[in-house]
């Protein structure tokens, strides 16, 4: 197992999850959509069931399936024990306590590591990681973040976050990326700098408000379209 694994903290989430934080309608779960970050999340697979077009991309897609379960069964507990005694950080609406949080949380990366050889054949989950993605110009109609960009912005440096949001406007033609707050639940120091540059490069750039709120104060996001 990598040292790269060895670092991560897998975290899964479900379909419903990724249409509440995202404000997907209806007729967008028709679009073609690249997942950025998708991890062990149940979205690929639930969607690919409803006859959807997703593709995911993340770095540990280059381990197998048991080195994730390994890490995932390595983790699991203490990230249940952390979310236990921060009780207070979170919003307990949309996940009403800590057991249906374990219980999303397992059925989300459970679904993942039934579906991930199939998935890695069909092309579905992709070995990738920002600011490079190995996509044709346009081949998207949308583009997914979820907690990376901003919420890790004491880690990832503005520049990292400008080319990566350059990097995804480049293969779709909208990209949403939730939450726009960091890790102490502060909006993030890049979001306005970010909204004037890619305001001043002809971008449409939004903030919206969303349906999900799990950490506190995480419950809008950002909309990026191409004019």
């Amino acid at each position: 197992m990598g040292i790269i694994l060895e670092n991560t903290i897998p975290l899964g989430r479900r379909k419903e999850e990724y249409i509440a934080m995202f404000n997907i309608q209806q007729e967008e779960l028709t679009y073609s959509i690249l997942d950025c970050g998708g991890g062990p999340s149940s979205f690929n697979r639930e969607m690919t069931k409803d006859k959807g077009n997703v593709v995911s991309i993340d770095i540990i897609y280059q381990f197998k399936d048991t080195e994730i379960q390994n890490r995932i069964d390595e983790t699991f507990e203490d990230m249940m024990k952390q979310a236990q005694d921060n009780k207070d950080k979170f919003v307990w609406n949309h996940i009403a306590s800590t057991t249906e949080l374990r219980n999303l949380r397992k059925t989300a990366m459970t679904m993942f590591i039934e579906d991930y050889q199939s998935g890695l054949k069909e092309g579905r989950y992709i070995y990738a990681q920002l600011p490079t993605l190995p996509f044709r110009d346009n081949e998207f109609d949308l583009a997914l973040c979820s907690h990376l960009m901003f919420l890790y912005s004491d880690i990832l440096s503005y520049e990292f976050h400008f080319e990566s949001i350059s990097e995804m406007l480049r293969v779709a033609s909208e990209i949403r990326i939730f939450p726009i707050v960091d890790l102490n639940c502060n909006q993030s120091a890049y979001v306005e700098d970010i909204m004037a540059s890619f305001k001043a490069k002809g971008y449409e750039v939004t903030i919206e408000a969303c349906g999900y709120e799990f950490q506190k104060g995480a419950n809008k996001l950002m909309r990026i379209k191409k004019h």
